[in-house]
């Protein structure tokens, strides 16, 4: 095998052929979502290249809109990238210390910081209980498919159908109206 061969290139300059370049390698997030809602992964990637752009491997995922927010590092690949050298962010530092992967690499006897988020409690409950304190009962049943029903447009044939009162009624209402058409038409 030897040293690296020059051979002469069309240009008249030589091209040295066999030679690895060492790149500085970095472990950062790279972003997708719409504005507003920002999704990440923690990717591994040339230094050089953009932030959302190529990646040498995906290693995480990182979801801080959602409630609690989602962190997902795969601990193996993460543990590889930082001991041949790869470069951490500040956030990707951040995250790795929530999930524990820094302390695992760095030996720091620190806890890790991702604590199981306590339950949301049921808005409904929440406010019943408080009628009951007041000494009050609801005046209707909460319904979470209120609102969800309400902005559901009917369908164009039942609301033209759909009439209020007795059939009687609505015969003389049809009546009366055929009635004040035809004397408004003469």
């Amino acid at each position: 095998m030897g040293s690296p061969k020059a051979r002469p290139a069309a240009s008249g300059r030589s091209i040295t052929t066999g030679v690895t370049t060492h790149v500085a390698v970095k472990i950062r997030l790279k972003r997708f979502g719409k504005i507003r809602s920002p999704h990440y992964r923690i990717v591994v990637a040339d230094s050089r290249t953009k932030r959302d752009g190529r990646a040498i491997e995906e290693i995480g995922m990182y979801h801080p809109k959602n409630d609690p927010s989602v962190i997902e590092v795969n601990s193996e690949r993460a543990q590889y990238w930082l001991s041949v050298g790869a470069q951490p962010t500040e956030a990707v530092i951040a995250l790795f210390k929530r999930t524990g992967d820094w302390q695992k690499y760095s030996g720091d006897t620190s806890p890790s910081g991702v604590a199981p988020q306590p339950e949301k409690p049921n808005k409904t409950e929440t406010f019943n209980a408080a009628l009951a304190e007041v000494g009050q009962e609801p005046r209707a049943a909460a319904s979470g498919t209120a609102k969800k029903a309400a902005a559901k447009p009917r369908s164009s044939k039942t609301a033209e159908t759909a009439v209020e009162g007795t059939s009687e009624e609505a015969q003389q209402a049809a009546d009366a109206g055929v009635a004040e058409a035809e004397t408004s038409g003469s």
